[in-house]
């Protein structure tokens, strides 16, 4: 089955809104056998939109919109499929007294264009929305199925989980898709694309890298009639891949650094504290985004300036002899980190931060220090002249990945 996915939107060609939804539906076809061949985005434009619909219908299967399903005059979904396939719009009375109903429950008069969201289409049926006004559609005509959700998020997914994914499981027959991410870091995209190129040529599975804000990625995809054999054409090329990259594979799939960190470190029962200057704060607050970061966390300090890192217990001859910027001083951060909030792991990142940096197209460096109270470490890493943001991010990935390494050799 060919699939086409069409984000509908004039807020998204104007940069305004980030579409997030294809690709979420993007990742979720392949589970199905699905074959997704192409994502558009199309403005709040009645034409354009029926131009777009005609194309993916000369072509597509299967055709997932999302957008363009509200009560305004610029949400014209509907009226554009209804366009395409020459039907009439019509009020369905079941679908206007459950919206009005819904206006009930929540205290509100039902304002008059809600109505348009209780029209169908002969060849449509109605997707209900448990988080929203707007209802789906499903529409089948001429061995074509187009299925129209909602914009938000919030609506779309839920939808997609609860209503429309179990009953494409009961449409689509035929071969599944399977993928397996591999995430890696510490090595160049080239690099990493060197060491696996005997992999590339593999038609079925495929191997894919991609450079990622956390490392460079590799996705396995096999294709076959069931899960079950899916997954043992992809474990010969797991295996392989784990032999070549070996301790640069730090995840797969959905995991984070963050999270694993965290979970080895409940499982040691060992807490963290840190202190950082260049990221200024993004390190504490990317490791509690971890679920039950508190339970060993201890805290984050930030030292922007030398008054600060004396304040957090820094050795001020140490900052002297080697300036704020430098691995000794990282080491001491640490130290200080872990201290300083009663921690038994303390970790630092400091780096140069002179003005404008990235105008200048000065490299930056970056120091990672790691302190457990009987051993010490420290890691420079060097970054290009790029986005400083871009510099932060990879500066506390590095950290994340460093300590990594350590909680899973050291305890």
């Amino acid at each position: 089955m060919r699939a086409e996915i069409i984000s509908v939107g004039t807020e998204l060609l104007l940069g305004e809104l980030t579409d997030t939804n294809a690709p979420f539906l993007a990742s979720q076809l392949p589970s199905l056998g699905i074959d997704l061949y192409w994502i558009s985005q199309v403005g709040d434009n009645q034409a354009r939109l029926v131009e777009v619909l005609r194309r993916a219908w000369q072509r597509s299967d299967l055709i997932l919109t999302t957008g363009g399903l509200g009560p305004t005059e610029d949400d014209l979904t509907r009226e554009a499929i209804a366009e395409l396939l020459g039907e009439k719009l019509e009020v369905v009375p079941a679908l206007e007294r459950e919206l009005r109903e819904l206006f009930a429950r929540l205290g509100v008069e039902m304002p008059p264009t809600n109505i348009r969201q209780a029209t169908l289409i002969p060849s449509a049926q109605v997707i209900h929305n448990a988080n929203g006004t707007a209802p789906g559609w499903w529409v089948e005509k001429d061995s074509r199925i187009i299925i129209a959700m909602p914009g938000p998020p919030r609506e779309m997914q839920p939808m997609w989980y609860h209503q429309v994914l179990p009953r494409l499981r009961q449409t689509v027959t035929g071969a599944i898709i399977v993928s397996k991410t591999f995430k890696t870091f510490g090595l160049a995209e080239a690099s990493v694309g060197e060491l696996v190129s005997p992999l590339l040529s593999s038609a079925n599975p495929t191997l894919g890298v991609y450079a990622k804000a956390d490392g460079v990625h590799l996705r396995l995809t096999a294709k076959a009639q069931s899960q079950k054999q899916a997954e043992a054409m992809i474990a010969p090329g797991e295996a392989r891949l784990r032999s070549i990259l070996g301790e640069y594979i730090w995840g797969t799939d959905s995991d984070t650094l963050e999270a694993i960190v965290g979970h080895m470190l409940m499982e040691k029962r060992l807490s963290l504290a840190v202190m950082e200057g260049y990221p200024g704060g993004l390190l504490a607050a990317t490791i509690t985004d971890a679920p039950r970061a508190s339970s060993y966390f201890k805290g984050g300090l930030v030292a922007s300036s030398d008054e600060a890192l004396r304040a957090f217990g820094v050795d001020a001859k140490v900052i002297s002899d080697y300036g704020a910027s430098s691995a000794e001083v990282a080491l001491a951060m640490a130290e200080a980190a872990r201290l300083h909030l009663g921690a038994d792991i303390g970790v630092s990142v400091a780096g140069v931060d002179e003005p404008n940096m990235v105008e200048k197209g000065l490299a930056t460096t970056i120091y990672i220090g790691i302190d457990d109270g009987k051993d010490r470490k420290v890691i420079t890493a060097n970054y290009p002249p790029w986005d400083r943001a871009w510099v932060k991010r990879r500066a506390v990935t590095a950290a994340l990945f460093e300590l990594r390494k350590i909680l899973a050799t050291a305890w």
